[in-house]
């Protein structure tokens, strides 16, 4: 287990990232939920990470369902804060809102206040069923920096100095303000997604040399640049959307490079994710016992030399 800057909590080198048993584009049982975290235990992964934005609470619940009869000592939790979730009388699902296949029974309202976090907090507790979490982020302050700065950094703070979180931090799609958060508070780590990558290296540039030189740990998502890390091919997303045809053709490269010597390329993915030594861990996502054993085995997959000097990267 690798410990997060400062702190005495630690995350292992692979984790589950928890978006997908929320019903991320599509729906997911709760047994299929709960035989990925599972799977996931079975593989030796510890941390979990969710968020109420996440199916709007179904993450949060499944995971605490889940986790409830293993020894809560021996795993890693962390949830985020800036979405409250408020009762709606929408109809319909959340897919066009959110992206989650869910009843739109609530409705996200950004707030970064203090009060904000700590309703946010008090709520994922509930949801989870847990008497505490490990780590706290701030998620996706983007267009809030005035308030997440101002207000609800200072709120994590606070409920880390009285113990209430052990680790805090904040969780993006972008290195610049994830850099501020480094460079200019005392958070203990930063979620980083999709921006340090095979495709996408841009948190060399910033985030990842501010990290090592302040001791605060990073956590990556989005290794696989949401797909087309893990099947490049015409159509694969990348970001979200549509991947651009260089990509395509760069990310297919890099895989019959990877199958050339005798590795794959969500092998080489995970790997260079988390050779960087101030990455603690890497999420995988994942919505079934199958995607988890597939990640777990990539993680363990090696990815010789050869492979980094011819394609670049070494």
């Amino acid at each position: 287990m690798n410990r997060l800057g400062r702190t005495d909590v630690r995350v292992t080198p692979l984790g589950f990232g928890a978006a997908g048993i929320g019903n991320l584009f599509a729906p997911v049982t709760d047994e299929q939920a709960g035989e990925a975290i599972t799977a996931a235990w079975d593989k030796g992964i510890r941390y979990f990470d969710t968020a109420p934005h996440y199916g709007l609470g179904l993450s949060e619940r499944r995971l605490g369902a889940a986790l409830r009869e293993r020894p809560r000592a021996e795993f890693t939790v962390s949830t985020k804060v800036g979405r409250l979730l408020e009762p709606a009388d929408g109809t319909g699902d959340d897919l066009a809102e959110g992206g989650f296949a869910v009843p739109a029974t609530h409705r996200r309202v950004w707030d970064f206040s203090a009060d904000g976090v700590r309703r946010s907090l008090e709520a994922s507790l509930d949801r989870l069923g847990l008497d505490h979490v490990d780590i706290v982020y701030l998620h996706d302050p983007d267009d809030h920096a005035g308030q997440a700065f101002d207000e609800g950094y200072p709120a994590l703070e606070r409920l880390r100095s009285e113990g209430v979180v052990g680790a805090i931090g904040a969780g993006m799609n972008q290195t610049a303000m994830l850099t501020r958060f480094v460079r200019d508070t005392d958070v203990d780590v930063v979620l980083c997604a999709g921006r340090y990558t095979l495709l996408d290296r841009g948190a060399l540039d910033d985030l990842l040399p501010a990290a090592e030189e302040r001791g605060v740990s990073v956590v990556i998502g989005g290794a696989f640049n949401s797909g087309l890390l893990a099947d490049p091919k015409p159509g694969a997303t990348y970001n979200y959307t549509a991947a651009p045809p260089e990509l395509v053709r760069r990310a297919q490269y890099l895989k019959s490079l990877a199958e050339r010597h005798g590795s794959t390329l969500r092998a080489a993915a995970l790997a260079f994710c988390a050779a960087h030594p101030a990455v603690a861990s890497v999420l995988v996502g994942a919505r079934s016992a199958d995607q988890v054993l597939d990640g777990a085995e990539q993680f363990a997959t090696p990815v010789p030399d050869a492979f980094w000097k011819e394609a670049g990267l070494s």
